[in-house]
């Protein structure tokens, strides 16, 4: 067990190792008793982020002229699906070069723009290297010159792919073989914007120059049943409306949708762009300063603040007569702060909605973009 611990939201929690740590392990620990003949209990690894794991290797079998063994992933504290699972690397000699390629349970790459060329296994860049660099290092010290096959391999993949985003970003057949760290840091915040960053690459790869992204599931149905989008033009943003703009403007995308429950983009109007509560709330006291602008009275101002749900809030200002008019003030402050986060190269638009309300307001380009993403 790795002990290695990061702190987040004053708790201690502890880290583990990626899937692309497990199969270089596995894969060095294969190599090393096809060379010696020998078995091994424990394989030592040194990560990109320069950490020193010392496996365990488990499930080792030996056949006619190659050795399979297994290196169990362990995630830490992270939730994570891959948690527990054992990845196998098969390894054989060959003529010449060190082949590394995914078996069972890893999936095959299926469309552009994706860390691996089209119809390649989804063993990324990171993990390859690290696969490559450690069984090099048995080859010298065992004083071989010849080529290897290196299989890696996932029995539980298939399944748990389905688990994954994987069949969504164009990854079938089963898991990725992931790190860039080679360490696995709980909640990590990285792993769900390179998975933003890896959808729209692959959708600006494919042609697409207008994509629409929501926030998570709920903004997701919303799209589905009010504008009949299909999820492959639909990018799901979680919390970080910011870096998704961002990655629209450097993928030089022509235009970006934003569909989202006023729960979460009310926050845009006060130009927070990483809707997560941790960073900020500001719900009420965005409401309460477009309902001042509207015209609303002292009283019904405070108890605007004092509300716990947006919907709680927006009731109040129906009751008032004055809906329609704060949300015109909040697509107003919303435009101008996406507007001011995408200069000038990307058209932009939001869609704010509610469960009890419905559609509450647009901004001035969403026609438009709308337009634009049923010809895309």
């Amino acid at each position: 067990m790795l002990e290695r611990y990061v702190y987040k939201g004053n708790q201690k929690l502890r880290c583990g190792y990626t899937t692309g740590s497990c199969a270089a392990a596995a894969a060095k620990a294969a190599s090393f008793m096809l060379f010696t003949d020998k078995s091994l209990e424990w394989i030592s690894i040194t990560t990109p982020k320069g950490i020193i794991l010392n496996l365990e290797v488990k499930e080792i079998t030996r056949g006619d002229g190659f050795v399979t063994c297994g290196i169990q992933k362990d995630s830490g504290d992270d939730a994570d699906v891959t948690n527990g699972i054992l990845v196998f690397a098969t390894v054989r000699k060959a003529d010449k070069d060190i082949v590394i390629d995914g078996g069972t349970g890893v999936g095959r790459v299926t469309r552009l723009g994706l860390n691996q060329d089209i119809g390649q296994a989804a063993i990324n860049t990171v993990p390859r290297k690290m696969i490559y660099d450690e069984v090099m290092e048995v080859c010298e010290e065992a004083e071989y010159t010849g080529g290897l096959s290196i299989i890696i391999s996932i029995p539980q993949g298939e399944e748990l792919a389905r688990k994954t985003f994987n069949p969504r970003l164009g990854i079938d057949g089963g898991l990725s073989i992931l790190g860039t760290s080679g360490i696995v840091e709980p909640m990590s915040e990285s792993a769900l914007i390179d998975t933003i960053r890896t959808e729209m690459s692959s959708l600006s790869a494919e042609g697409a120059k207008y994509l629409i992204t929501a926030p998570g599931n709920y903004g997701e149905a919303f799209i589905g049943s009010n504008f009949a989008f299909s999820e492959d033009k639909t990018v799901k943003c979680s919390n970080f409306i910011g870096e998704t703009i961002d990655m629209a403007f450097e993928f030089k995308l022509k235009g970006l949708l934003l569909v989202g429950h006023i729960g979460k983009l009310v926050k845009l109007g006060g130009g927070i762009m990483n809707t997560h509560s941790k960073w900020a709330d500001g719900r009420m006291e965005i409401l309460c300063s477009c309902g001042l602008l509207a015209g609303g009275d002292t009283y019904l101002l405070k108890r605007v603040l004092d509300c716990i749900t947006t919907d709680e809030a927006l009731e109040l200002f129906k009751e008032a007569g004055l809906l329609e008019a704060v949300m015109k003030v909040l697509m107003e402050k919303i435009e101008y702060h996406l507007e001011h986060r995408a200069y000038e190269g990307l058209t932009i638009g939001a869609v704010i909605f509610s469960n009890k309300f419905g559609i509450l307001g647009e901004t001035k380009k969403v026609q438009y973009l709308l337009d634009q993403l049923k010809n895309n």
